[in-house]
């Protein structure tokens, strides 16, 4: 492992008016590294996921980003500057894969796009990439020149994570990659998700309400209630034996299904 985070937050909070949706958040993520945020509906989760990606502006704190000539602080740069320096090392997996797709031109564009916009230009080596990743997500190859509207959601998840995985970032936010899908489709994501991410040595940010899915991919957890973090460590150490009242009462709910 790196001796120094991929990823440092520091002190981040955000407003929207009154309502405080995340203070003071503190963490760090490392090369390699998949790190789960959980916590029930309004905690905080994915408004956090959000500020990393620039979704969202924040209110106050640092998001850190190691870059190959130091950090660059993610939360204080415009975008133009946030594209030249960040490059395609981040990218961002929706819970609803239509957010994450252009849903008006082919499978195959769809993963060559992002490689255009960085800079490569050879039609043949973009279309063998683009039938390349769809083997790699389990999509027939045969299916490139497809619209992805006529694919089943499981099949547009792993087509998404194509488009963002083959620019080989080296941090990817995955907001409820498995929601709203077919507990079999949720497995083979689910297994498609942690072989990539070792693979390619991923650092996955992941937030995610499932503490099973949390199991299977995080190496850490945080744990979040109204907008702060109420617990943090290894997976497996935060769920079998939480020491505070709100994730042992959000474990014991699972218990009890």
């Amino acid at each position: 492992m790196s001796e120094t985070p991929l990823l440092r937050v520091q002190g981040l909070t955000k407003r929207f008016g009154q309502r405080v949706a995340c203070l003071d958040i503190d963490f760090e993520l490392w090369p390699g590294e998949v790190l789960g945020i959980v916590g029930e509906s309004g905690s905080g989760k994915t408004t956090l996921l959000r500020c990393i990606a620039g979704h969202l502006d924040v209110s106050a704190g640092e998001i850190l980003f190691a870059v190959h000539d130091g950090l660059v602080d993610l939360a204080a740069i415009r975008e133009g500057e946030r594209r030249r320096r960040i490059g395609h090392d981040l990218g961002f997996v929706h819970q609803n894969p239509r957010d994450g797709l252009r849903l008006a031109v082919s499978a195959g564009a769809n993963i060559a796009e992002p490689l255009m916009n960085a800079g490569m230009r050879h039609y043949g080596s973009l279309r063998r990439i683009a039938a390349d990743w769809l083997a790699r997500v389990e999509i027939d190859p045969s299916r490139i020149d497809d619209n992805p509207r006529h694919f089943s959601g499981g099949m547009q998840q792993r087509l998404q994570i194509a488009r963002n995985l083959v620019t080989s970032p080296r941090l990817v936010l995955m907001d409820e990659p498995t929601g709203g899908l077919d507990v079999s489709i949720q497995a083979r994501l689910l297994d498609l998700i942690r072989q990539l991410a070792a693979d390619l040595g991923l650092a996955v940010l992941l937030v995610t309400h499932d503490l099973g899915v949390a199991r299977l991919l995080a190496h850490r957890l945080m744990v979040m209630q109204e907008g702060r973090i109420v617990e943090a460590g290894l997976t497996d150490q935060v769920l079998d034996d939480p020491h505070e009242a709100y994730t042992q009462l959000l474990v014991s709910s699972v218990l009890r299904l």
